[in-house]
């Protein structure tokens, strides 16, 4: 196993958290704050705006199993890249479109995928390429949120099923859901 780390922000952690949990490859995803300036923000810091950073998912992943790239055309076909600072009703920097790569390698792979994707879309797409330099682990009650609250939660009833349909239906190779049926 070759392990590395993706860190990416499509709107709301726990809907981007449910969708790479489900991918063949991913070992571990963190929801978690980063591109802000305060230091340890709360959930309710982020939520307010004013930190800078974006709620985002460290996805950690096993690079023989799945490549850098094909995280990133998972990512691009499961969120709006096209909209700033906006996913759906949710509306800030906080929930800003972003990839924040670790490596030069991650950020070439990060601009080609931009290139790649934006035919598969009607307007330009506005994902922000940012550097990893520091995140922060968000509050215990964020991590795993689909598995349990989640799916009492009417937002996140709204919002994650459509995008676990597409991961299942355009990368039904890479879903471990679809994988588990065969």
């Amino acid at each position: 196993m070759r392990e590395e780390v993706a860190t990416l922000a499509g709107g709301c952690f726990w809907c981007t958290e449910a969708v790479f949990k489900d991918v063949i490859g991913v070992t571990g995803v963190e929801s978690v704050y980063i591109g802000g300036s305060v230091e340890n923000p709360t959930y309710k810091q982020v939520c307010g705006g004013d930190t800078g950073h974006a709620e985002a998912i460290r996805v950690t992943f096993d690079a023989n199993a799945i490549g850098y790239g094909d995280l990133l055309d998972i990512f691009f076909a499961t969120h709006d890249p096209t909209t700033l600072n906006r996913q759906g009703n949710d509306v800030g920097t906080q929930y800003r479109s972003a990839i924040f790569p670790h490596s030069s390698e991650q950020e070439a792979e990060a601009k080609a995928a931009i290139a790649r994707n934006a035919s598969e879309w009607p307007n330009p797409i506005v994902t922000t390429i940012e550097h990893a330099d520091r995140w922060y682990l968000a509050e215990d009650y964020h991590q795993d949120y689909w598995d349990g609250e989640g799916q009492r939660n009417p937002y996140c009833l709204a919002v994650i099923p459509p995008k676990l349909r597409k991961l299942r239906k355009s990368f039904a190779e890479r879903s471990k859901a679809v994988s588990t049926e065969a």
